[in-house]
């Protein structure tokens, strides 16, 4: 544990320092000879920053495995087709919505944060230093900026990791509006009766879209934790899955609702809890309730357990414009074109801080299994570890999507993805 902490440390300061040297020439962040080529709007480019470790040709980025694939020597391979090395469940598309673009890439400056002082940077700035495989900008419904890096396209399914969560939440208010959950105060065992008789069956499912179960579980991503348990418990094989999985965590520190506490089996019961009250699998449940209606044009996946349940957690993979258009929707108040698709006054309360930053401890206050940004003016995000993100400000129909391959599960750099958000906002939001 201490050398996991050691090892962030030095690694925000190294990334920091990168930040603030202004002199240091573009090419000493990227292994780039080539910049970005366009082609109908979107821009592609073979090469990406050095601090992602790589062999071979930028066209022949290292294949991952079962075994390899959350070594940063691999992700960017594997971060974008997650769905052909673990098993997965895919969710059908139907008729694709448009999705305007604008006709040339507005000129969008940020200020990158630096020990040396902040100083002003445009996009392709931001792509020399982030390890981003994908960048998507929309303001009201029109994609503005579009590029890819590292040889990815617009094809790939780009993996989310936990932005799924809040996918959860989503699927459970439309199940509440459906009378499949009677109330978001029973408990987890009231639906998923195999959980009848531990700490997370006890729990009321309000409190597990908080994350506040008061059910013991460390998430550090040091390998040694329990997330990495949980993943090993659920996709790696070391059990059957389903509420097996569920039952290494059954130690409970605090009441309900009294202790806000990251962790990802709280999803991944509530996944369970899902899959019980809409009685089929959650692909397609999403695929009907969400997926189609927001006319996404392809397949996603979903990886699955052992036992065949999605994982909920993590697992969802997609191209970035239909993850641009679950922004757009969730930007619309759950509203896409004349159809409510989540229920307002369901999304109203998963978008507001039912915890605080100073309760949880981290930036963002917490909803439901959305994270919200502390100026409290109706923006917030969904998160995903590695460098996905998935912002969104209703206020201004604002919706920024970013599938990067970060090297560090809880990355520095993701205070430059903020400040580039802060700086898109700035471009078009008039004070």
């Amino acid at each position: 544990m201490m050398q996991s902490q050691r090892a962030y440390w030095v690694a925000a300061l190294v990334f920091l320092l990168v930040l603030s040297l202004d002199f240091i020439t573009a090419t000493s962040f990227a292994q780039e000879q080539d910049g970005f080529v366009f082609r109908q709007g979107i821009g592609f480019k073979s090469s990406g920053p050095v601090h992602v470790p790589e062999a071979g040709s930028p066209q022949t980025y290292p294949q991952a495995d079962r075994r390899t694939w959350w070594q940063p020597a691999f992700s960017v391979d594997a971060f974008s087709r997650l769905d052909e090395i673990w098993p997965a469940r895919s969710i059908r598309h139907g008729q694709a919505s448009l999705l305007p673009r604008r006709a040339s890439e507005p000129a969008i400056t940020y200020m990158s944060p630096g020990f040396l002082g902040a100083t002003q940077q445009g996009l392709d700035a931001y792509f020399q230093k982030n390890p981003v495989t994908g960048l998507i900008l929309v303001k009201e419904g029109q994609i503005l900026v579009e590029r890819y890096q590292y040889h990815r396209h617009d094809r790939q399914r780009m993996t989310s990791f936990s932005m799924a969560k809040t996918l959860i939440a989503m699927m459970i208010g439309i199940a509440v509006q459906e009378g499949r959950i009677r109330s978001i105060d029973d408990p987890a065992e009231t639906y998923a009766k195999d959980l009848k008789g531990t700490a997370y069956g006890a729990t009321p499912l309000r409190h597990l879209l908080t994350m506040s179960s008061g059910v013991q579980f460390r998430e550090d991503y040091d390998g040694q934790d329990d997330s990495a348990r949980l993943s090993r418990a659920t996709f790696g094989g070391q059990t059957a899955g389903g509420v097996e999985a569920t039952r290494l965590f059954n130690t409970r520190f605090a009441a309900p609702g009294e202790r806000w506490s990251y962790a990802s089996a709280e999803t991944y019961v509530l996944a369970l809890v899902l899959r019980h009250a809409v009685g089929r699998p959650l692909a397609d449940y999403f695929a009907e309730k969400i997926w189609r209606p927001i006319g996404a044009e392809a397949d996603a996946s979903w990886l699955t357990d052992a036992a065949g349940v999605e994982l909920g957690y993590m697992g969802f993979n997609a191209v970035l414009r239909d993850y641009a258009r679950l922004g757009i929707m969730m930007a619309q108040q759950g509203r896409f074109k004349d159809r409510q698709i989540i229920p307002l006054a369901w999304w109203r309360e998963m978008t507001r801080a039912h915890f605080s930053p100073q309760q949880t401890g981290r930036w963002f206050g917490y909803g439901y299994q959305t994270w919200i940004f502390p100026a409290n003016d109706g923006s917030f995000a969904f998160l995903g570890v590695r460098g996905q993100s998935l912002f969104v400000d209703p206020v201004h129909q604002l919706v920024l999507v970013q599938t990067a391959v970060r090297p560090l599960a809880r990355d520095p750099g993701g205070a430059d993805t903020t400040a580039l958000w802060r700086g898109f906002k700035s471009a078009f939001v008039k004070p």
